[in-house]
């Protein structure tokens, strides 16, 4: 990290006088006191704990100074009005600084894995960065922008968004050159209402950008209200010029054509929304020169952030299609469209475990109900459901299932049947079968996963 003491003081407006401090170049700046090695900024943030109690602990670690909102005596310190503030406005400064050129990821589904594409196909030309795992908040974001390496060309950034002005906030501070919306679902409907006040939040991407900027979305009519009207927008979609073309699918993988690209796309993952994320990731590659080739060669050595669609092995033999990172009713649909369409061995079973899809608010129970139009017995062979607002579910699929192919534990504020589903999928499931689980990463389904994979 290219930055000083005395630099960082000027950037945030210290409220004290920081001449008396060495100028210090800084290696580092971390909000975790357990993270400090020599030479790093402490940024003390409130959370569960208030940083500033370890502050002490950050400096035996190595640290060379801190953000503080309070006066403090035998450490160098900057002192702020609001800890989280200024390191947003580090964060912006030093992207600013660097010049780097900001590519940005939102929407309801498939943000990472669009991310992880586009980070992988500019690599392959440019010094490329991105958001690490899920860091992709008011916290993360800055944490991310502030440990790109110095040498940082591109840099992905993937911007999430629980309530209203999240995503405007995030953009102000990266300022995008290009900015990508893959999809407006229903995640946090709890939070934001509607499906409409969701797609205003994720458009606020543009708040940052300058008219020389990009926007990428796809071809949905809920936001055209909210497409700016003084940069280029390009849009994906069937009926659009950047689209999916020729699709085949296999169990864990895809074969397609694009008209922005002359050579066909393989792609080591399932389900077709993955197809139309690689599209998008390939529009961007052709946006900033990358070559053809080494669009659809990064595309087909891929390697996605842990947790999203991904074919796992049991210890007994079994498929495992896991993914199990989070849930909502459009990724819930998209994943049992793509499971239903995989072929099952001839002596193996279907079977797909389904938890509850959280922060849908009061229409939860009816757009857990709405799932059951993607569950067909001609293409599952058997259902377990777990949670609370999955159980009308469990019932309408139980009268359309045949008997004893339907299984419901209860999640509740007072009884958890986690354990007897974990026994009883484990009693059910043959080597040959296939077995998908999705569900709210609340809902712990990556620990079957893991009791799957060592069962025998």
């Amino acid at each position: 990290m290219k930055l000083t003491l005395h630099e960082v003081a000027k950037v945030v407006g210290a409220k004290n006088t920081v001449a008396e401090f060495d100028d210090v170049p800084l290696r580092q700046a971390e909000f975790d006191s357990r993270k400090i090695a020599v030479g790093d900024l402490f940024v003390p943030l409130k959370g569960a704990r208030d940083g500033h109690e370890f502050i002490e602990t950050a400096f035996a670690n190595g640290a060379v100074a801190t953000l503080s909102e309070k006066e403090i005596e035998g450490y160098p310190y900057v002192l702020v009005d609001d800890c989280l503030v200024a390191f947003q406005m580090l964060a912006q400064y030093y992207l600013d600084k660097l010049g780097v050129d900001v590519i940005a990821v939102t929407g309801s589904n498939g943000k990472t894995t669009t991310k992880d594409m586009i980070a992988a196909i500019l690599s392959t030309t440019y010094k490329t960065y991105k958001t690490q795992g899920n860091y992709n908040n008011e916290i993360g974001l800055p944490y991310t922008a502030l440990h790109m390496p110095d040498d940082t060309e591109k840099i992905v950034l993937e911007m999430g968004q629980d309530h209203m002005g999240d995503i405007e906030l995030l953009s102000k501070i990266a300022k995008p050159h290009i900015s990508v919306v893959t999809l407006i679902g229903e995640a946090h409907l709890e939070f934001f209402g509607s499906r409409d006040k969701i797609a205003k939040g994720k458009m606020q991407i543009t708040e940052g950008m300058n008219s020389d900027g990009i926007l990428i979305v796809p071809d949905d009519p809920i936001i055209e209200d909210y497409l700016p009207d003084n940069m280029m927008v390009i849009r994906f979609g069937d009926n659009e010029e950047i689209s999916v073309q020729d699709l085949q699918e296999e169990k864990d993988s895809l074969t397609f054509r694009t008209s922005i690209l002359s050579l066909p796309i393989y792609l080591p993952v399932p389900g077709k929304y993955n197809a139309t994320n690689a599209v998008v990731a390939a529009c961007v590659g052709k946006l900033l020169a990358v070559e053809e080739e080494d669009i659809v060669d990064a595309l087909a050595n891929l390697e996605l952030t842990g947790n999203r669609t991904q074919w796992k092995k049991a210890a007994n033999g079994a498929d495992i299609l896991s993914d199990v990172y989070n849930a909502n009713p459009t990724a819930m649909k998209l994943i049992l469209e793509t499971f239903s369409t995989i072929p099952a061995s001839e002596t193996g079973k279907k079977i797909a475990v389904l938890a509850d899809m959280k922060e849908l608010g009061s229409e939860s129970v009816q757009m857990h109900t709405g799932m059951m139009s993607s569950l067909s017995p001609n293409a599952i062979d058997h259902l377990v459901f777990y949670g609370e607002d999955i159980a009308d579910l469990a019932t309408l699929a139980s009268q359309a299932f045949p008997a004893n192919q339907v299984a419901y534990f209860k999640k509740t504020a007072t009884e958890d049947q986690f354990e007897d589903m974990l026994v009883y999928i484990k009693n059910i499931l043959q080597p040959a079968d296939q077995i998908l689980l999705k569900g709210s990463n609340s809902m712990n389904l990556a620990k079957v996963v893991e009791e799957l994979e060592q069962i025998r």
